[in-house]
């Protein structure tokens, strides 16, 4: 076991520095094969991030591996962008597909050359896919689609055949068949085109001529290499994004029609109609992000099937699916709690599956021949997530998984298993194959790490209160000693993300383990704005970013010092992204409290920031003047008092460098000390193992210098 050293020693800071954190090597992207007769998985044998693609059969048990790692195959400029836009880690076997309606199984995984495998034959090179983004096979395993130089090209599986390219006219800022930079990074929509049965593919058309482009520099090399993006910024014009379908034989377009307004497409599919054929459906959004659309296409009409108006934002799901017979499943916030229903084929409500004050965490699968949905939910506490599931026409709620702990879950096509995902505070994520008719269950994989073997333990769960008496979510990660103790608040503070729940992730959070060891006490807490408790918990921070949650982060630190754990002069706060702007925020607004900061990749002004994401939470720079200037770091930049690094990667094309040096700029004006730590070729998440021991070791190092 490669950490097993830990035991009776303390973490070192290449401990820090490793990822995959132990326990964390479990497999990923799992699912089944189309016949339901084994369960497929990524996953690097050896406890490291360089995966291959395994099959393990079901009722034999035997594993085998299909295909890895390929670790050193090089990577295009598009491909590692996508890993930023995915946050992935992970090298080897990135991902696979299996053809979903094929007579025989069809297995696709990308790479420099697209790799096909036809009914159990080994893998192959389909020669003419070279340098193809985002292929994708067509339902019945005959074609692939893809998009190389921002057109969209497709190519017979079998036989020798050339590409045939599909779509013309591309240039710098006009493409065919990729998402846009904002569907990517803020609705999760990383396709581009999709295929219907019956020999036609919806794709985006994207053009971004208008917006300027953004360059970024590598500086940290020998060679001269510029990189730019059309990147919007809040307040700024969007890229303009058209909905086409192609015909494959005939070669035939058709743009389809979309609002005749500023928005986003953040969502395509194609759903049964009810005849045994298929119809185009797409979610737009407005710019304003409080309407939601579905949309529904038949020829060059279309048709709105459902139209949602919510405050203060509408969050985007990805929990819509179609039904055989025209029906569909949909998923809503409108009670402020998301839930699920299913609606006619013309959208109006059949029946609702779910409601309460908790919330359908995501839609697992539906298996329509038994009549379930399946789900997960944080039915139990907003610190858990359950295994559940429903009948199609309503009824009671029938939990799957063990009580406690962070549960997920595959469905197997059959529907007759899951593939589920287990972890705690106390205990790794462990897989397990358990048939959805009855009590069978069988470990398909579980890890040695335990919280004894790596001489940690596990943090401890507590409750604090907000000014208004809302209960909030913390993690303590406790020193030696009765204290009092110096303190350091791991924040991240921004919406879309939960980070105190029982799960092992916390355990294994080994930057805040390391430093209780060195005597610190490490508090994580999720203030209000942050995901997992509805969309009024949210919604605190409409408007006002950088406000409320600090008021929620100083008013748990208060708690902790009124119990006596913690010296109140010597508080300590380190977070990246927003958690980095959260820092020198609770810096600026908090400086009789948070005394030390490091700051990684912070956004300084939210003017800098992109559009979709932006403007969901705080509108426009032109709308909400007050909220922009109330909520930078530049305006209030003469307020620093304390001690402060910044990090920040040189070509980070998320949170652009920038926001770091127009903050220098500011701390500058106001003759305000700070610190710099720069990496010139890293981006939004550092991947170097060199570097981040260094930037570990600075950390740890800045602490101790300011506050023991």
């Amino acid at each position: 076991m490669r950490w097993a050293r830990c035991v009776a020693e303390r973490l070192t800071i290449s401990d820090v520095a490793t990822y995959p954190r132990p326990g964390m090597d479990a497999p990923g992207m799992i699912g089944f094969t189309p016949d339901s007769s084994a369960v497929t998985w990524l996953h690097a044998g050896d406890g490291g991030l360089v995966r291959s693609l395994w099959r393990i059969e079901i009722e034999t048990y035997d594993r085998s591996v299909i295909a890895g790692p390929g670790a050193d195959a090089p990577m295009s400029r598009e491909e590692e962008l996508l890993r930023e836009r995915t946050r992935t880690r992970e090298l080897g076997v990135s991902s696979y597909s299996w053809a979903r309606e094929s007579e025989v199984p069809v297995l696709m995984i990308p790479g420099p050359t697209v790799r096909v495998s036809v009914d159990g034959e080994a893998l192959r090179e389909l020669p003419g896919s070279e340098g193809a983004l985002t292929p994708t096979l067509s339902p019945d395993g005959s074609h692939l689609s893809f998009v190389r130089g921002g057109e969209l090209f497709v190519q017979a599986v079998e036989g020798q055949s050339e590409p045939k390219q599909l779509t013309s006219g591309a240039e710098d800022g006009l493409s065919h068949g990729l998402p846009d930079y904002i569907a990517q990074e803020e609705f999760g929509q990383l396709r581009g085109h999709w295929w219907s049965k019956d020999g036609r593919i919806a794709y985006l058309r994207v053009d971004e001529r208008h917006v300027a482009p953004y360059p970024i520099v590598h500086q940290g090399g020998n060679d001269v290499d510029v990189e730019t993006h059309r990147y919007p910024f809040a307040g700024d014009e969007n890229a303009h994004v058209s909905l086409w379908v192609v015909e494959l034989e005939s070669g035939d377009t058709q743009e389809l029609p979309l609002p005749d307004e500023d928005g986003y497409l953040v969502r395509v599919a194609w759903w049964p109609d009810g005849d045994g054929g298929q119809r185009l459906l797409a979610q737009w959004v407005d710019r304003e992000q409080r309407r939601l659309q579905l949309i529904a296409f038949d020829g060059d009409s279309a048709r709105v099937l459902i139209d949602e108006f919510q405050e203060p934002w509408i969050n985007v799901a990805d929990d819509a699916r179609g039904l055989k017979d025209g029906s569909f499943l949909w998923s809503s916030e409108t009670t402020g709690f998301r839930h699920l229903s299913v609606r006619d084929i013309n959208g109006s409500e059949i029946c609702r599956l779910t409601e309460g004050e908790w919330i359908v965490d995501g839609v697992i699968g539906i298996d329509e021949g038994s009549g379930w949905v399946y789900f997960t939910s944080t039915r139990g506490s907003p610190l858990e997530r359950r295994v559940e599931r429903v009948s199609l026409s309503g009824g009671e709620i029938e939990t799957l998984s063990e009580p406690g702990g962070l549960h997920g879950a595959s469905l197997s096509r059959d529907g007759k298993w899951l593939a589920m995902t287990s972890s705690s505070l106390n205990s790794p994520p462990e897989i397990s194959l358990v048939a959805t008719g009855g009590a069978s269950k069988r470990t398909l994989f579980e890890s040695d790490a335990t919280t004894e073997t790596l001489g940690l333990a596990a943090p401890e769960l507590r409750t604090f209160s907000a000014a208004d008496g809302t209960t909030l979510y913390g993690a303590l990660y406790r020193p030696e000693g009765k204290g009092p103790h110096p303190m350091l608040v791991a924040v991240y503070g921004g919406p879309h993300a939960q980070t105190v729940l029982d799960a092992w992730g916390l355990t294994v959070d080994l930057r805040a383990q390391y430093l209780a060891q060195q005597g610190y006490l490490v508090l994580k807490l999720d203030n209000r704005g942050m995901a997992g408790r509805g969309l009024e918990f949210e919604a605190h921070l409409h408007r006002q970013m950088g406000t409320i949650e600090v008021d929620d982060q100083a008013a748990a630190v208060q708690q902790l010092a009124d119990e006596g754990l913690i010296d109140v002069e010597r508080v300590g706060v380190y977070g990246w992204s927003y958690g980095g702007y959260m820092t020198v925020m609770s810096m600026l607004r908090r400086p009789d409290l948070f005394k030390v900061g490091v700051s990684g990749a912070p956004v300084s002004d939210w003017d800098g920031y992109d559009t979709g994401y932006t403007e969901r939470y705080m509108g426009t720079p032109q709308n909400n003047a007050e909220g922009y200037r109330e909520g930078s770091l530049l305006t209030q930049a003469n307020k620093l008092r304390g001690q402060l690094l910044l990090i920040h990667g040189g070509v980070d094309e998320n949170v652009h460098f920038r926001h770091t040096a127009r903050l220098i700029t500011a701390l500058t004006a106001a003759d305000r000390d700070y610190d710099l730590l720069m990496f010139p070729e890293e981006r939004h998440m550092p991947r170097d193992q060199a570097g981040l021991e260094y930037q570990e070791r600075r950390v740890a190092r800045y602490f101790d210098r300011h506050l023991k």
